[in-house]
């Protein structure tokens, strides 16, 4: 039997598995996962540690990627099977592409909702990179983060028109990760101002061979506050609307510090036999 949960994060549907499944089948269980529910956007798989005294729980993501909204749907889930509390709850988690413990802080909402806060792994760098699709060429901000990186286009780069041709914008996410040699990238369009910034995220990720126009991208989302940070030299504060939802970030490039803040809501809980994946 698989047993599963499928979560909202921001619009970001995602799934966890918590069945034991080997490492080198969760990409064709993620597919099956995808395929049953055409709404989920990405996998993850869940080992509950909390008796190893210094972090809760596991997440590895089917592609070994790092995901934000990942982690904070684990968190969720987490909390959601302990006693009923009201209080708000810290825990940490081991998830694929980051080096150390990810912190996450939660506060219930309503039943099965949570208000979750996140410190995102640091970034490490963020340099104008050249990049080349087609007759397209010129440098744009790249983030790059453990498990992860992400490519920031602002309506002033010619890269901008992709988001009006969104399958070339899909070759070209898998171009520039293929010459990255990224575990993930994603292109984050961001518009709008200051006062009202709008975000849509592509996300691609070779290990497990999905290419989504996500609803919400966490990490994509703290890239961009780290990004309009190191840009300024000062804290970014931001709301990013994005199509699933808001997405808010805080972002110090003194400290270093990230940390992004959203919803999260269990939606559904499954088990079933595989053989019906």
């Amino acid at each position: 039997m698989l047993r599963y949960s499928v979560l909202d994060p921001t619009g970001n549907i995602t799934a966890l598995v918590e069945s034991p499944v080997e490492i080198a089948r969760q990409p064709s269980i993620a597919a099956a996962v995808m395929r049953r529910h055409p709404e989920v956007e990405q996998v993850g798989f869940l080992r509950d540690v909390s008796d190893d005294g210094i972090v809760r729980a596991e997440l590895r993501m089917a592609g070994g990627e790092f995901c934000g909204n990942a982690s904070m749907s684990a968190a969720a889930l987490l909390l959601s099977k302990d006693c009923p509390c009201e209080d708000e709850r810290r825990m940490e988690l081991r998830v694929s592409g980051a080096a150390e413990p990810v912190a996450l802080c939660l506060r219930p909402e309503e039943e099965n909702a949570y208000r979750a806060e996140i410190e995102m792994p640091p970034a490490l760098g963020i340099l104008e990179t050249a990049f080349v699709f087609g007759d397209l060429r010129a440098a744009l901000p790249l983030v790059r983060m453990e498990g992860i990186s992400h490519l920031v286009i602002e309506p002033d780069s010619v890269f901008f028109s992709l988001l009006k041709n969104r399958p070339e914008a899909e070759k070209a996410v898998r171009s520039f990760c293929e010459t990255l040699g990224a575990d993930g990238l994603g292109l984050m369009f961001l518009y709008g101002s200051s006062t009202q910034y709008r975000m849509t995220p592509l996300v691609f990720v070779p290990g497990s061979g999905t290419c989504f126009w996500e609803n919400s991208c966490a990490s994509g989302s703290a890239a961009v506050g780290m990004y309009l940070a190191a840009k300024t030299g000062s804290a970014a504060v931001l709301s990013l609307s994005e199509p699933g939802g808001v997405l808010c970030v805080r972002s110090d490039p003194k400290s270093g510090e990230t940390r992004l803040y959203g919803h999260v809501r269990v939606t559904a809980e499954f088990e079933i036999p595989e053989a019906e994946l």
